[in-house]
């Protein structure tokens, strides 16, 4: 199916841990404690699974420990406020943005705290190994990490593994509070080793088998059984440009003079040909000479663990969405040394830095019980920079739905939780003849196979398999711009004091009413690489699909959107949006799909399925607000709501 988004992994230097109720646990050893009296703890640092139960000992004294101080700034309130004014249109402040280099001198860390946060580590022992805009890192001994951070380093099992981690939460001098952010990796769950790495070749070619209809419900797959009293069309080969362009609304805008950045990790190496060959396949207009660029680190690692290749499928769908929908605007790929949250993290930095866009989509993530407090807090810090500057995260909102099936736990994304990113979720679209918008339902599959004598669909409509990812989060606290939209029994499901609720927007996700994409890649022997092209879905094409339509809404209003989320949730209950429903046509809906059963050709047999539309697990679409497709997908007025009048 080809529709899972990117996941983040953890490694020592950015640890991604379970955050789960006790997982704070305060109080500095005892052994430490006298010889610390003024410290402040830094929350967070301990993961969940470091249980007393768990406990397995004192890890030794000479094992190594790499880690990231992040820094907090001088003025880490004062960052938050000015981030929530500028993004506010009721606000005074709005959209007055400052520039990458004003923000770093006005919220930045100093000269001053930096020095003696270096000067704090290397008298404990530990090295410091590198210095950014917004951390230190430092390497050094078990014995020198205790002394710095306030707290002993222990093994712990974890499932049949074991690992190290602090006993207790991490502090630091009294005097150095307002200058610590956070600390990550502390611990290393799990641990993977960090070195030089060449890039695979790309992964072997997929194709979609046929047959297709050409728009929605151009070809009826009036030969296999019907589905909801009904003969059901063929899935659609791909959607194009002109095709979303239409549905959403773009009209005559291009998006020129919007610069919008992708994030993702790795690069694939056949990003320029792809991209300019997929262009002149579709329809859209040719990649001017200088509108794409990369920026990418001088290595790259975990490979193997991260599954560098599928990556490249990533970069490859964000690329040519957003310039599908986009064709005008300017494209700047930012690639990740890795799949990890360290890594992941950098690249986000790289773009706030240096204010390479103003738009960035972002098609990556995980399990919010796989987000620490500590990792939370340096990804946050991140969006407000951006938010200051006027630049806007779209994350995707995921994959699997309620997330039960893949993980067992009713839960939403990160970082599409943050109060300070866009979470976008996804839809099955129907696009009909001569590009007519038809209707949306909330994406959500359920999967029944054809039967041994093909007149009946097997345990119709079958089972769940994947869905746009949303719900309530159990971390973060209801952000302002949700109140009074977002429904009490979602706001409040998992606390009385109300939490965030993803997504907030939505765009095309199905697979089943996916895009095209066309990307180089390997022979099933390996020997040889094509250029091939492919229908793909998921939240990862929802992502680019809106962080286009935002740019196109920037040309709209002539001057960077920032942050956008209290903007979307202002313009709520109008008809800027289609509001998406699970049944928007009064009965069932289906599409037929026949699939190559080895992904790429015939000789290993055809599978025939039906693919119910708007089963996304326990979540629903609904008249109005709902935790599939948040305030609704954009409408043919939303792009040139934004225009200043």
């Amino acid at each position: 199916m080809r529709s899972n988004r990117a996941k983040v992994r953890a490694v020592s230097m950015a640890a991604t841990l379970p955050m789960l109720a006790g997982a704070l646990a305060l109080g500095i050893p005892a052994a430490h404690a006298a010889d610390h009296p003024l410290r402040d703890l830094l929350a967070g640092t301990r993961p969940a699974w470091a249980t007393a139960k768990a406990d397995k000992g004192a890890t030794s004294d000479g094992a190594r420990v790499s880690a990231r101080v992040y820094l907090a700034g001088k003025d880490a309130a004062g960052l938050a406020a000015y981030a929530r004014a500028v993004s506010d249109p009721d606000s005074a402040s709005y959209g007055t943005y400052l520039t990458a280099k004003q923000a770093q001198a006005r919220f930045g860390a100093t000269k001053a705290q930096v020095a003696a946060v270096k000067s704090w580590l290397t008298a404990a022992g530990l090295k410091v190994t590198g210095v950014t805009r917004h951390y230190v890192s430092v390497s050094g001994d078990v014995a020198a990490a205790e002394k710095a951070f306030g707290t002993q380093l222990h093994n712990f099992a974890k499932g049949s593994k074991t690992y190290r981690a602090p006993a207790s939460a991490a502090s630091v001098p009294q005097g150095l509070a307002d200058a610590v952010l956070t600390v990550t990796g502390l611990d290393n769950a799990p641990h993977m080793a960090t070195h030089d790495d060449q890039l695979p070749p790309p992964d072997t070619v997929f194709r979609n088998a046929g047959p297709f209809s050409s728009y929605y419900g151009s070809k009826t797959a009036s030969t296999l059984p019907s589905a909801y009293g009904k003969k059901i069309p063929y899935a659609v080969k791909g959607y194009t440009g002109k095709q979303l362009r239409a549905a959403y609304g773009a009209g005559r805008r291009t998006g020129k003079g919007v610069r919008v950045a992708i994030t993702d990790a790795y690069a694939s190496p056949t990003i320029a040909y792809d991209a300019g060959t997929y262009a002149k396949r579709n329809g859209d207009v040719a990649w001017k000479t200088g509108q794409l660029h990369q920026v990418l680190p001088k290595k790259y690692t975990d490979t193997k663990d991260c599954s560098a290749s599928g990556w490249y499928g990533e970069e490859t769908l964000d690329v040519e969405a957003v310039h599908a929908v986009a064709p005008a605007a300017d494209v700047t790929y930012v690639g990740a040394a890795s799949c990890t949250d360290g890594d992941l993290l950098d690249a986000l930095g790289k773009v706030v830095d240096n204010h390479l866009a103003d738009i960035v989509s972002n098609s990556w993530g995980e399990v919010e019980a796989a987000q620490t407090p500590d990792l939370a807090a340096a990804y946050d810090q991140v969006f407000q920079l951006g938010a200051v500057e006027g630049i806007g995260f779209y994350f995707s909102s995921g994959d699997d739905g309620d997330e039960v099936a893949s993980s067992g736990t009713k839960q939403v994304d990160s970082p599409a939780n943050s109060a300070w990113v866009t979470a976008v979720g996804g839809t099955s679209l129907a696009v009909g003849k001569n590009d007519t918008y038809l209707w949306e339902t909330g994406w959500g599959t359920d999967k029944a196979v054809l039967s041994a004598d093909g007149k009946s669909w097997t345990g119709f409509p079958g089972a769940f398999t994947s869905g746009a990812g949303g719900g309530t989060s159990r971390t973060v606290a209801e952000p302002s711009y949700q109140q009074g939209v977002v429904p009490d029994a979602l706001a409040k499901a998992n606390s009385a004091a109300g939490n965030r609720v993803v997504p907030d927007i939505a765009a095309i996700a199905d697979p089943n009413t996916g895009f095209l994409v066309g990307q180089t890649q390997s022979s099933p022997d390996g020997k040889k690489q094509a250029y091939d092209e492919y229908r793909i879905g998921g939240t990862s094409l929802a992502a680019p699909a809106i962080a286009a339509v935002q740019a196109l809404a920037q040309e709209a209003r002539g001057k960077a959107i920032g942050f956008a989320n209290p903007a979307i949730y202002a313009k709520y209950g109008s008809k800027v949006y289609h509001d998406v429903t699970d049944n928007p046509t009064g009965s069932g809906l289906a599409v037929a799909r026949v699939d190559f059963v080895n992904g790429y050709d015939a000789t290993g047999g055809l599978s025939t399925s039906v693919r119910s539309l708007g089963k996304d697990s326990s979540l629903a679409a609904v008249k109005g607000y709902d935790d599939v497709t948040g305030v609704g997908t954009p409408a043919s007025g939303y792009v040139e709501s934004y225009r200043r009048r």
